[in-house]
């Protein structure tokens, strides 16, 4: 099948023929006749071929002839008019002195570029502002103004807007993140052939090395190999433990005491509770670190009790009832009881909020909080919203084992044995990772296989 082509010649050859190669390139190439080409060609010259593509190659067919361009142009005539040219003017007309107030026209007269009148009423008076309002105006008496209005609108201007205040915001408490100085130390000093057993008997207690033992010895016995005694195995990961341990604890104890005024209270008191484990009492390397811990989770309780209440306080004085009662429940120390003055401020406020003129929205955002707060059964609501929604009484019947007093209201009763509800989370959108790992790294949360070998036990 034939296609068009740019050629250009490059030389000129004895057997009458010219090579050529595609215009501005160097491929394609070939040879064409020169009986096809015009009789004054030279070197360089450009032509537009029919062109043959085959497996021999390209054979050039015929030279395209150019497109002649058109010699004339289409020109149009303008025939100028014989009439006389005679300009436009404008001229507006004065208005009257009373016509220039705004808002003021004769009487009678329409507004210039309005649409014709009829059929429209015209009982309507006019407003104080001088437009008319037959939309708003009576049709069978006529709108007087109200005594003692004013005869012009008077615009209140607003001052600048002011953010409601804020409550104190409290810096953010740090979570403990302990390095393995110690523990480190105490795995670098044990051989390879313990370290394996040292890591399981840290991480999962002496069962965990019972059953990794265990499932070694099944698989000798299924490749016909002796298996490996147990006994010598766990007498080690018993001496190893309370070495782990007591290093794992000190790595934690220090790096509470670094961040001792802004750590949170929960890592702090697990670090304290850590320090009663009866491996870590035993070392005297902890007894001075554990009781400075204590003394200082003494104070910081103390403290940040002083502090929940103030923010309850202040929470309540802004009349942010929601986040009050969230405060409420959750107290810096378990097991303490609630301020008995603080509480009733706290539940007059809850119930002022829950009135039968509010939302039903609203009455579910204040139930939410008030049934996981200490003082949901001093909340005791007036009555219950005309009409209220589904949402509401699903919220109701979810919530009615804490807060049955308020249940009765909307006629409705917990179910005897039902279990209590816990608070709403929000929700959060589900990222799915996918984890890249490298070739020949295995995953960080596959478990550390113990490699025993086939030694025995005495010579571990």
């Amino acid at each position: 099948m034939s296609r068009r082509l740019d050629i250009q010649l490059t030389s000129s050859r004895d057997d009458g023929t010219w090579t050529w190669h595609a215009a501005g390139a160097k491929a394609p190439k070939g040879v064409v006749a020169a009986s096809i080409l015009p009789a004054s060609v030279r070197t360089g010259d450009v032509f537009k071929v029919e062109a043959d593509f085959d497996i021999d190659g390209i054979s050039v067919l015929a030279v395209v002839p150019a497109r002649e361009k058109s010699q004339g142009l289409n020109v149009l005539e303008m025939i100028a008019s014989e009439n006389v040219f005679k300009p436009v003017t404008q001229r507006l007309a004065e208005r009257a002195k009373s016509d220039r107030k705004p808002g003021r026209r004769p009487e009678g007269a329409e507004r210039p570029g309005a649409k014709p009148t009829a059929g429209k009423r015209t009982d309507a008076k006019r407003s104080d502002t001088g437009r008319t309002s037959p939309r708003n105006a009576p049709s069978d008496k006529e709108w007087k103004r109200p005594e003692g209005a004013a005869d012009s609108i008077t615009r209140v201007r607003r001052g600048p807007f002011r953010a409601p205040p804020e409550l104190p915001k409290r810096p953010a408490a740090k979570r403990l993140k302990p390095k393995h100085t110690h523990r480190s130390a105490v795995l670098e000093l044990l051989p390879d052939e313990q370290r394996a057993v040292a890591q399981r008997a840290f991480e999962g207690g002496i069962k965990a090395v019972r059953d990794a033992v265990k499932a070694q010895n099944d698989e000798l016995r299924k490749e016909g190999k002796p298996p490996v005694p147990s006994d010598g195995l766990i007498s080690m990961a018993q001496e190893l433990l309370p070495k782990l341990r007591v290093a794992d604890w000190l790595d934690k104890a220090e790096a509470a005491k670094i961040d001792i005024e802004t750590l949170d209270l929960r890592d702090l008191r697990s670090v304290v509770v850590g320090a009663d484990d009866p491996m870590v009492v035993r070392d005297e390397s902890t007894r001075v670190l554990a009781l400075e811990l204590k003394a200082a989770l003494k104070d910081r309780q103390e403290k940040e009790q002083l502090l929940w209440r103030e923010d309850i306080s202040a929470a309540l004085g802004l009349s942010r009832v929601v986040r009050a009662l969230k405060l409420s429940g959750e107290p810096p120390k378990a097991g303490q009881p609630f301020p008995v003055d603080l509480g009733a401020q706290l539940a007059a406020a809850a119930t002022a909020a829950l009135t039968p003129e509010s939302a039903s929205d609203r009455w579910i955002t204040v139930l939410e909080a008030v049934a996981f707060s200490p003082i949901r059964t001093q909340v005791k609501p007036a009555g219950k919203p005309e009409i209220p929604t589904e949402a509401l009484i699903a919220t109701v019947t979810r919530l009615a084992p804490l807060i049955g007093q308020i249940a009765t209201l909307f006629n409705i009763t917990a179910t005897p044995g039902a279990h209590t509800p816990r608070p709403l989370r929000p929700t959060r959108p589900i990222k799915l990772v996918r984890a890249k790992a490298s070739p020949g790294i295995e995953s960080a949360t596959a478990p550390v296989p113990i490699i025993i070998g086939t030694t025995s036990a005495e010579g571990t």
